[in-house]
Order: C-alpha cells, then sequence, then structure tokens
C-alpha cells in the first residue's frame, strides 16, 4: 500500500529557483542533444551512400549502436556507485567526444566510422543516467517533476534544432561538421568538469530513501512495476515515431510531415514543464488511463487520415508522452530505494526494450496492412493496443493486491 503524501502546508508550496549547476546542466542537455541529432540522423545516409556500406549492414550496425545506447544504461549505476556521478558524466562525454573526433578520419574508413559510432553510443549510455540522477540528487519529491520536465524539455529542443542545423553541411562537408560538434561536446566537458561535487557525488546508500524504501516495499503488490509500464509505454509510443512519415507523406507530403514533426517538438518543449506537477499530482493508475488514452485517441485521429487527422494525432500522441514518460520517471524514483543512477539505468533499459519490440512487431503489421490495401488497419490495430495495454495493467494491479490481502487496499 503506498502511503499518501503528506502536505507540508495548507498554502500554495513555494518553487525553489534552480541552482546554478542545474541550470548548466539543463542547457547543457539542450546543447549535447543539438550536436548529436546535427549528425546521428543522417548517420544511414553517411554510412550506405558515402562509405558504400550495403543496407542490411547499415541496419545491423545502428541496430547494434541503438541497443548499446539503451541497455548500457544499467551499467551508469556501477560505474556511478565506484567514481561518482560528475566524473561518470566527464567519462560519458570524454567518450562522445573521441567518438565525434574519429569520425573526421572515419569519413574515408568504414572501420573506423563504426567504431566511433558505437564510441558515441557507449557515452550516451553512460551519460543520461548519470545527467538526470545529478540533477535530482538531494532535491525533495515535490521539486523533482519541474527538474525532469524542464530536462525532457532541453533534450527535446535540441533534438528539434539538430537536423535542419546540420543539414546545409551534412552531405557537402560533413568533416567541418564532425569537428564543429566536436568541438562543442570538449566545451560541454570542460564545463563538467567545473561542477561541483557536493551532494551529487554521495555514494549512494545516504538516509533519504528510507520513505522509497516503504513505498518499494509497499508497491510492490500493486502490480504496478514502473520498468514493465516503461517497456509498454515505449512500446505503443514507437509505432508514431517509427511508421508515421511511411503513412503521412504519401497522403500529404514531406513539407507538412516535417511541420508536424516541428510542430510536435515545439508542442513537445512548452507544455510538458508547464504539466509536470499535475502529472505528478495524478496516481500512476489515473496517469496510465491519459496517458494511453490519449495515445489511442491519436493513432485513430492519424487513421482517419488527412492533414488534420494527422496534426491532430499528433498532438495527442505528445499529451501521451508527456504523462506517461514523466510518470513512469517519477514512479521509478519513488519506489526504489536504489540510487536515482541506477534507476535511470534500469529505464532506459526498459525504453530499449519496448523500442526494440515496438520495432520488430511494427514491420510485421505494417507491412500485413499494406499487403491488405489499408494502411488505416494499422493505426486501428495500434489504437486497440493502446486500449488493452492499461486495462491489463490494471487488472494485473486489482489481481496482485487480492493475492496481498487486506494490507494491499487502496488509499
Amino acid at each position: 500500500m503506498r502511503p499518501p503524501r503528506t502536505e507540508t502546508s495548507p498554502g500554495p508550496r513555494v518553487r525553489q529557483p534552480f541552482s546554478g549547476p542545474q541550470r548548466f546542466l539543463l542547457a547543457g542537455s539542450f546543447l549535447i542533444t543539438l550536436g548529436s541529432f546535427a549528425v546521428l540522423p543522417y548517420m544511414s545516409v553517411l554510412l550506405h551512400q558515402r562509405l558504400g556500406i550495403g543496407l542490411g549492414t547499415v541496419g545491423l550496425v545502428l541496430a547494434v549502436a541503438s541497443l548499446i545506447q539503451f541497455a548500457g544504461g544499467v551499467v551508469a549505476g556501477p560505474v556511478v556507485a565506484r567514481i561518482g556521478l560528475r566524473r561518470a558524466m566527464l567519462l560519458a562525454l570524454t567518450l562522445r567526444t573521441a567518438g565525434f573526433a574519429a569520425f573526421v578520419p572515419g569519413l574515408t574508413s568504414p572501420v573506423l566510422a563504426v567504431g566511433a559510432l558505437l564510441l558515441v553510443s557507449a557515452g550516451a549510455a553512460l551519460y543520461l543516467p548519470a545527467n538526470k540522477a545529478y540533477l535530482v540528487e538531494g532535491v525533495p519529491e515535490t521539486g523533482r517533476p519541474r527538474l525532469l520536465s524542464a530536462s525532457s524539455s532541453a533534450f527535446n529542443a535540441g533534438m528539434a534544432l539538430g537536423p535542419p542545423a546540420a543539414a546545409p553541411l551534412v552531405m557537402g562537408s560533413p568533416g567541418v561538421l564532425f569537428a564543429c560538434v566536436t568541438g562543442l561536446f570538449a566545451l560541454i566537458g570542460a564545463g563538467h568538469a567545473l561542477l561541483p561535487h557536493g551532494v551529487p557525488d554521495r555514494p549512494p546508500g545516504h538516509a533519504e530513501p528510507t520513505t522509497a524504501k516503504a513505498r518499494d516495499t509497499g508497491e510492490r503488490a500493486s502490480g504496478l512495476s514502473p520498468f514493465l509500464v516503461t517497456a509498454l509505454s515505449v512500446y505503443a509510443f514507437m509505432f508514431f515515431q517509427h511508421y508515421l512519415a511511411l503513412y503521412a507523406v504519401p497522403r500529404t507530403s514531406a513539407a507538412f510531415y516535417g511541420a508536424v514533426l516541428t510542430g510536435y517538438a515545439a508542442l513537445l518543449v512548452v507544455t510538458q514543464p508547464l504539466l509536470a506537477e499535475r502529472v505528478a499530482a495524478l496516481s500512476y493508475p489515473a496517469a496510465l488511463r491519459w496517458g494511453f488514452g490519449a495515445m489511442a485517441a491519436g493513432t485513430a485521429a492519424i487513421g482517419a487520415g488527412g492533414h488534420a487527422g494527422i496534426a491532430v494525432g499528433g498532438a495527442l500522441l505528445c499529451l501521451g508522452e508527456i504523462v506517461l514518460f514523466l510518470k513512469n520517471d517519477l514512479e521509478a524514483l519513488a519506489r526504489s530505494a536504489a540510487a536515482p543512477a541506477n534507476v535511470f539505468g534500469r529505464q532506459r533499459l526498459a525504453a530499449g526494450i519496448g523500442a526494440f519490440a515496438s520495432g520488430v512487431v511494427g514491420g510485421q503489421l505494417y507491412g500485413a496492412a499494406e499487403a491488405a490495401g489499408s494502411a488505416r488497419a494499422f493505426w486501428a490495430v495500434v489504437c486497440l493496443q493502446c486500449l488493452l495495454l492499461p486495462a491489463v495493467l490494471l487488472l494485473r494491479r486489482r489481481t496482485a493486491r487480492g493475492r496481498a490481502g487486506p494490507r494491499a487496499e487502496s488509499v
């Protein structure tokens, strides 16, 4: 049974301003993602067209790189436990800087280019859990939604602006692009070296997780595992990420599809911080209903077709992402006695599992729908899954509570 949250005062909660290190990390998150997404979305083109690697091999390389980037997050916990959060971030940025630097000579060597990509992926696997853990370590639970939502907004802003910023250079002067990105990462790494040790470098196991331990023990009977919910959330969401282009571009235009993605990113960046505290106040079951419900409505709108349906569907998917992704991280932190870096590493692993499963299942579903002459059927099936997933999860929760007996009753 999850203990009720206690209110410290009846009046409105006073928001504490972000500290200097937190503001630096939020700005750094934007710049890191800006630099990364100036390069990574074009990687398949560079590997295939410039280096002559076959498409089958390119797909395998990108799959391995994605696996390292997501599943490698579980390594962050042990690394942080040994060297601390600040040093872990510095190590991650060193790996990524070296990887981007290796791309400059790697533009004439397929082996070196693939090695550079894997090095960049390894750095990403270590950086994100350590970055989020540094942001929230020592921060009261009530302050975490704002920090995590601001961090997500910074990352998404960089993701949105990186590809168009690099477009003029990526094919004509990729060496210049990689040199610029390498310099950017070197500067960001130098800034991280100036961050204080302080609270974020203390070893895991300090007194703060006492409440989390109590929650973890009580919530295990609830049947709602943040790891499982995260995997299923990403699984459902990635159908939109992977297959919207295949559906939207032939029915509208490439320009309209680009506008939808730009609008999606802008909506996410602006809206998530505004909704952070409302999302945090939702119960986990309610968040599942709202989040998966928005995704179901969004995929249904996309399946309806046309410019309006695709645009409205994108906005609804954005709402679903905001609710589910933020709530999953908050619940994972609140329910675990482990250090935050371990928690975020496991969350990255869950996201990787969900993305992998979505890619495998989605390809089969979309292919079958196209073979049947109705791509809209694909979105109908995805919509149905988004409706069924929360129902199955909540049924599992009720079953687990029933087995746990009276102590599992809701509060």
